[in-house]
């Protein structure tokens, strides 16, 4: 138990950023300084600096990511598609302007190319130039990963004039709403379906599961009208809230069924390493769904254990 009289005092500096869950929950992070603030095209896109979070990054007053904790996200919405494929070669991401998604697929040897398909050139430069310890570099202008490229454009329009195929598909969206709303429906998830090689994998966040259970079912439901196999999985994301749904979703690939001594040997096959969250303990725990979400989920069509 904490002594009162003796606990530090939390220094009143910068400003408190509030994000809101639920009509009643809502949440703080102290915001020590702000390194940069743009309205673009889309969306208004700030930098900040924090103690807890470090740089963080924010789009119309959402938490997108941060320094300190982006390996919870990032991880978890790449190495469970990732590993579960055979061997991906080829790779799609949607959004992810952050360059995180892009920097953990690059980490397995079997990638040839990922594409990174980002709608607004704002959040791409400013994650160029102030969170490098987030993507460390793999989508800079000159000197990037050569296997990465980078195309400022709509993604459901892109994929309408596409004729390429993928392995895998990750959607490192905003939440839905403004230039993501069209990309949270079955008629984009169709589209994606008939972009992924046989075998493939798509994968996406979805909503907290404590506060959108509604999110949640609706998303799910989309999904499973498209996908043979939709797996949801729970990950906890101290940005976002704590416990946050992923889900992958495949016509012949079910990540459940991956043994966590199979992920351990896929990840040292292709060479990943340096990883702080996800390991083949992580990749079984996270498909197990506690009851409230189980309830939540078996109306859908999706998976669960």
């Amino acid at each position: 138990m904490i002594d009162l009289a003796v606990a530090p005092a939390v220094p009143v500096v910068g400003r408190w950023l509030n994000e809101a869950l639920d009509a009643g929950f809502s949440y703080s992070i102290l915001s020590t300084r702000l390194l940069a603030k743009l309205r673009s095209p889309y969306q208004d896109v700030e930098v900040h600096e924090s103690e807890s979070f470090g740089r963080l990054l924010r789009l119309d007053g959402s938490f997108m990511a941060s320094e300190k904790d982006e390996f919870f996200y990032h991880e978890s919405l790449v190495h469970v598609p990732a590993c579960s494929h055979a061997a991906p070669r080829h790779a799609l991401i949607v959004g992810g302007g952050d360059g995180g998604a892009a920097e953990e697929l690059l980490k397995h040897c079997t990638i040839d190319q990922v594409t990174l398909v980002e709608i607004d050139q704002v959040v791409l430069d400013i994650s160029r130039q102030y969170l490098r310890a987030i993507h460390h570099g793999v989508i800079d202008a000159m000197g990037g990963d050569t296997r990465l490229r980078v195309r400022v454009a709509d993604g459901f329009e892109y994929l309408r004039r596409s004729a390429d195929s993928y392995d895998l598909i990750i959607l490192d969206l905003t939440d839905p709403g403004g230039p993501s709303q069209p990309l949270y429906s079955a008629d984009f998830y169709r589209l994606c379906a008939s972009r992924l090689a046989p075998g493939g994998i798509l994968s996406l966040h979805i909503a907290s599961a404590f506060s959108q259970s509604s999110r949640l079912v609706q998303t799910l439901a989309q999904l499973a009208a498209v996908f043979n196999i939709v797996r949801p999985y729970l990950v906890s994301i101290p940005l976002s809230g704590g416990p946050w749904m992923m889900a992958c979703a495949s016509n012949t690939v079910d990540p459940a069924l991956l043994h966590a001594q199979q992920v351990g040997e896929r990840l040292a096959l292709r060479g990943v390493s340096g990883l702080q969250h996800y390991n083949g303990a992580m990749h079984q725990a996270c498909m197990a769904l506690p009851n409230f979400v189980r309830t939540a989920v078996m109306s859908t069509g999706a998976r669960y254990l």
